[in-house]
C-alpha cells in the first residue's frame, strides 16, 4: 500500500479575477503533520476547504488514499461526506444544545454506529484527549481548551484517513495554546494519524510539522522540514516569512564557488562581509546583493569582552526589551543603519553601550539585490 495519503496535483482555484490556489501540487504522507503556512490570502484555507471537497477545484486533481475524490477534466467530485476526514474548524463548530457525549456520538450515528459499540468508541476517545467524566456535561459550559479537545474527539472518532486541522488553536490565550501545541504532537504520535494543519502561526508550525508548504500567491514556494525551511531557504520570501532576518545591502567585491565578499553600501561604506551564496543565485563582482543573517547568529562582544576577529561590525544599543528568556536590542550600525538583535538574559547589557559584532561566513547568505 502506498505511503502517500494525500495528493494535489496542479489544482488552481479562483473567485471571479482572484485566484486563490494557482497550480497547487503537494504530497502528503501516512502518519505525519503536513502544515500549509503563510500569511492572509496565500491560498492555504483554500487549499484545505478543496481537500475537504467544502470547494470543488477549477483545475487538477485531489487523490486520497489512492481513491481520485476531484478532477476536473474527468468531472468527477466526491462529496465531503464520502472522504472519510475529519475536520475542526477555527471557531471549533461545537453544537450548543447538545451535551459532551451527543456531540461526538453525532458522526457515528451518520455513519450507523449505534449501542454499545458507540458509547465504547466515544468513552476510548475522549480518555484520549483528557474529557473522560464529562460526557453529560453541556457543551455550552465547556472551557475553550476544553472546546478545541472537544472538537478533535468529534473529528477523530470515526477514524479518518486524514485529520484537517484549519487554526485551530487561534481563539485560545498564549499559555492555552502552548498546551494544546504539546498535546495535539502527543496525541499524533499515539494514534499515528495524517494530519494536514493550516496556520500563519510560524511558532505552531515549527513545532508541530514534520514537514512544512510556505504558501505565497497560492502556490507552495518551498517544501521542507522546519529545519531545513529556516536555515536553507529557497527564497528570499521564504527567508524573511520564517523568523527574524538581518538585512544589510551592498556590492560584490568578490566570488568564489560557494562563498562571496561583499563590500556594503552607504554608511557602512567600507566594510566588508563573507557568506554563501543563497541556493540557485548568480553573483558576479560588483552586482548588488544582499546580506541575510538570524539575529540569534550573530555573535555579541563588547569592548572588555571582544568578539571574533573578521567580519566584524559595530554597533550601539539603542533600545533594550527584556521580554523573558532573552533581550530584544535595537542596535544602530550607524546613523542610518539599525537592526534587531538577540542578546542573552545573563548578560549586564545597557542603552548606550558599544557592541563588536560578528557574522560568521557559515550562517550568512548573500543574495542578489
Amino acid at each position: 500500500m502506498s505511503d502517500t495519503v494525500l495528493r494535489l496535483d496542479g489544482v488552481s482555484k479562483s473567485y471571479g479575477t482572484v485566484q486563490a490556489v494557482d497550480g497547487a501540487s503537494l504530497e502528503v504522507d501516512r502518519g505525519e503533520v503536513f502544515t500549509l503556512l503563510g500569511p492572509s490570502g496565500c491560498g492555504k484555507t483554500t487549499t484545505l476547504r478543496l481537500v475537504a471537497g467544502l470547494e470543488d477545484p477549477d483545475g487538477g486533481e485531489i487523490t486520497l488514499r489512492g481513491r481520485l475524490v476531484a478532477s476536473v477534466a474527468r468531472r468527477l467530485f466526491v462529496p465531503p461526506h464520502k472522504r472519510n476526514l475529519g475536520m475542526v474548524f477555527q471557531s471549533y463548530a461545537i453544537w450548543p444544545h447538545m451535551s459532551v457525549f451527543e456531540n461526538v456520538a453525532y458522526p457515528l450515528k451518520l455513519r450507523g454506529v449505534r449501542g454499545q459499540a458507540m458509547r465504547d468508541r466515544v468513552a476510548k476517545v475522549l480518555e484520549l484527549v483528557g474529557l473522560g467524566g464529562l460526557e453529560r456535561r453541556s457543551a455550552t459550559l465547556l472551557s475553550g481548551g476544553q472546546m478545541q479537545r472537544l472538537a478533535l474527539c468529534r473529528a477523530l472518532v470515526y477514524e479518518p484517513d486524514l485529520l484537517l486541522l484549519d487554526e485551530p488553536f487561534s481563539n485560545l490565550d498564549a499559555k492555552l495554546r502552548e498546551q494544546m501545541r504539546v498535546e495535539l504532537k502527543l496525541l499524533q504520535r499515539r494514534l499515528g494519524i495524517t494530519v494536514l494543519f493550516v496556520t500563519h502561526d510560524q511558532i505552531e508550525a515549527l513545532s508541530l510539522s514534520n514537514r512544512i508548504a510556505v504558501m505565497s500567491r497560492g502556490r507552495a514556494e518551498q517544501i521542507g522540514s522546519p529545519r531545513s525551511l529556516y536555515e536553507q531557504p529557497a527564497s528570499a520570501f521564504v527567508r524573511d516569512f520564517l523568523g527574524q532576518t538581518v538585512i544589510l545591502k551592498g556590492r560584490v567585491d568578490r566570488a568564489e564557488s560557494q562563498t562571496v565578499a561583499i563590500a556594503l553600501d552607504g554608511s557602512l561604506a567600507g566594510q566588508t562581509l563573507a557568506g554563501r551564496i543563497a541556493p540557485g543565485a548568480s553573483l558576479s563582482a560588483g552586482a548588488p546583493a544582499h546580506v541575510a543573517v538570524r539575529p540569534e547568529d550573530i555573535e555579541v562582544g563588547s569592548n572588555d569582552r571582544p568578539a571574533a576577529r573578521g567580519h566584524t561590525l559595530v554597533g550601539v544599543i539603542e533600545t533594550l526589551l527584556f521580554v523573558g528568556d532573552r533581550y530584544e536590542a535595537r542596535v544602530a550600525l550607524s546613523e542610518e543603519q539599525r537592526i534587531l538583535l538577540f542578546l542573552a538574559r545573563g548578560g549586564d547589557w545597557r542603552e548606550g553601550q558599544q557592541l563588536q559584532l560578528h557574522f560568521p561566513p557559515d550562517v550568512v547568505s548573500v543574495w542578489p539585490a
